[in-house]
């Protein structure tokens, strides 16, 4: 079986989380060529792309509580707004994706899966996996779904991430940002984690931060949880958490660099 590896451009990264509705245009134009390039280095790889909301469908997602559930008229409008953020930003990725000549196709979480209680319910997977199977690129992105519990609710890139890789096993997951990894000790970010495990969790669980901005979906305490289970789901799944920020970090995570913080199940040592 071909390599599978997951890659998340955080909504930080693509961005600027500090003003509304404001892509970053060239940082999308270089992410863009450096996954074109590690493409044409690998290309065997399979590789699902998913990016977040950032300071698109993050802002009007708080103003109307749409993750914790939508029920009154303007809840629903509110959760169309959300929609059209989501949809915009997934539009100026999808340019910057096929500028850099890569085959990429989007698949609408809000078209395609039913949540329940902020979960994945259904989600049926055969046109992505076509997709993979056909050389192509698939690209999922946090977005607005119709949830049987909660009516609507927004399900971040991590928690479609975490639904496709119980089933679909991919080797690595690379979640790009600003942050250059983990901090053992954040805010004061004195020291970043080169390698985090299940047993070493309780040791930096007060110092993990959240977001600087708008971030409805959990920061980075929800991204180092939800990836410590997934390693302990699937053995032999690395998660790495980098920035994105240093020119060829994400090039050289596709061709199997290790940057940033590298959540495993167990230490090189075996601890």
């Amino acid at each position: 079986m071909k390599p599978l590896v997951f890659l998340k451009l955080g909504g930080s990264l693509i961005t600027d989380k500090s003003m509304p509705h404001t892509a970053r245009p060239e940082t999308l134009a270089r992410l863009a060529g450096e996954i074109a390039a590690a493409w044409a280095v690998r290309p065997g790889l399979r590789l699902v792309i998913g990016h977040g909301s950032g300071s698109f469908g993050h802002v009007p997602a708080k103003r109307h509580g749409t993750r914790q559930g939508v029920s009154t008229p303007e809840q629903w409008r509110g959760f169309a707004e959300v929609w059209q953020e989501a949809h915009s930003l997934n539009q100026v990725v999808m340019a910057a994706l096929q500028a850099a000549g890569l085959p990429a196709v989007a698949f609408a979480p809000s078209a395609a899966v039913l949540a329940c209680a902020g979960q994945v319910e259904s989600w049926d997977l055969r046109p992505l996996q076509s997709a993979l199977e056909h050389g192509l690129l698939p690209v999922v992105y946090g977005d607005v779904v119709f949830d049987t519990a909660r009516g609507g609710t927004i399900l971040s890139t991590e928690d479609l991430f975490e639904h496709l890789a119980l089933r679909l096993r991919p080797e690595r997951l690379l979640l790009a940002g600003l942050e250059p990894g983990v901090w053992a000790d954040y805010p004061a970010c004195t020291r970043l984690l080169a390698t985090l495990t299940p047993t070493t969790l309780d040791e930096i669980a007060a110092g993990l931060g959240g977001s600087h901005a708008a971030d409805v979906t959990g920061g980075m305490a929800s991204k180092v949880r939800q990836s410590l289970a997934l390693v302990q789901a699937i053995p032999g799944l690395d998660v790495l958490i980098f920035s994105g920020e240093q020119p060829g970090s994400v090039q050289g995570a596709l061709e199997g660099a290790a940057p940033g913080t590298c959540i495993r199940l167990a230490s090189a040592s075996g601890a």
